[in-house]
């Protein structure tokens, strides 16, 4: 995989929407990737996704993808429904912290709130303390019900700025099953750059096939027979047409996302599309871009 590359830091006014609020783990990350840009909080991604394209924003951060609980479906699918190029992958190690009230100790907790994907990420610490959970929309929600309504037989899983911001302590660092946690961020924009030049670079498509045996295998082998290294692939229902007919029967209509080792620059690339292109049923390329480590 490529290596850490420069960030974009050019600009000190870049506009960069996130689904969260201060104190979030996807805070940490937007302002470590873009240390002098204007955050910008939204309650949705998808929120976060139409101030770039209205203009109100020049970058979104979506979350794509976590080492311990995989993939974030609904981000897979809001790659298609909206009109943005994928421009930088930012990969952070993610810490996540317990966090409770000053005084409170482990044994006193009983329910423990954070969002859903951060208790996933922490499913067996959970278990082995034997509390229950409580999905809110961030963690910060969590902490700042904590702090307001002064409950001290409850915790939240956090970092450490939501635990300044909200008067809490930290019970245990490394919270999380497993270390690393790495968590994969796409940075999207309305414009892609497309780079003119070989190098460290990935790139993501979509694309659906018309259902006959040995299809896949076929648009597969377009990227094996020219080499071309396949990081990633994700399948997920065909909305626009989630149903198919073989036979008598009614089966699933599946559509899937690539992510492959390469420039768009590069000849084997360009020729690998286009012999996809002859078999699928549509195919869209969602950017082409370098992946930076943070």
């Amino acid at each position: 995989m490529p290596g850490p590359l420069s960030l974009d830091t050019e600009r000190s006014n870049v506009r960069v929407a996130y689904q969260g609020s201060p104190g979030t783990v996807i805070e940490a990350m937007v302002l470590k990737a873009f240390p002098n840009c204007t955050a910008l909080p939204h309650k949705r991604s998808e929120g976060a996704l139409e101030a770039v394209e209205s203009s109100l924003a020049d970058k979104a951060v979506l979350t794509i993808e976590n080492s311990s609980i995989g993939s974030f479906h609904q981000s897979y699918d809001m790659l298609l429904s909206h009109n943005l190029q994928i421009v930088q992958e930012v990969q952070m190690d993610v810490e996540l912290c317990l966090l409770a009230l000053p005084g409170v100790q482990k044994d006193d907790l009983q329910t423990i709130f954070s969002h859903p994907q951060d208790l996933a990420q922490c499913e067996y610490s959970l278990c082995k303390l034997g509390v229950s959970k409580k999905n809110v929309d961030h963690g910060y929600a969590g902490a700042e019900t904590i702090s307001k309504q002064d409950l001290r037989d409850a915790g939240v899983i956090g970092n450490g700025r939501a635990a300044e911001l909200y008067g809490l302590n930290i019970l245990e660092c490394n919270f999380q099953d497993a270390s690393p946690n790495v968590t994969r961020y796409l940075v999207l924009a309305r414009t892609a750059n497309i780079p003119k030049e070989q190098g460290q670079y990935k790139t993501s498509i979509v694309f659906g096939l018309e259902e006959s045996p040995g299809t896949l295998y076929k648009a597969l082998v377009a990227f094996w027979k020219r080499d071309l290294n396949l990081t990633k692939i994700e399948s997920r229902p065909n909305r626009g047409k989630p149903m198919r007919t073989l036979g008598t029967e009614k089966q699933f209509n599946y559509i899937f996302y690539v992510d492959l080792e390469a420039s768009m620059a590069e000849i084997r690339t360009q020729n690998a599309l286009k012999e996809l292109e002859e078999i699928a049923s549509f195919l869209r390329v969602l950017g082409c871009y370098p992946c930076t480590t943070i």
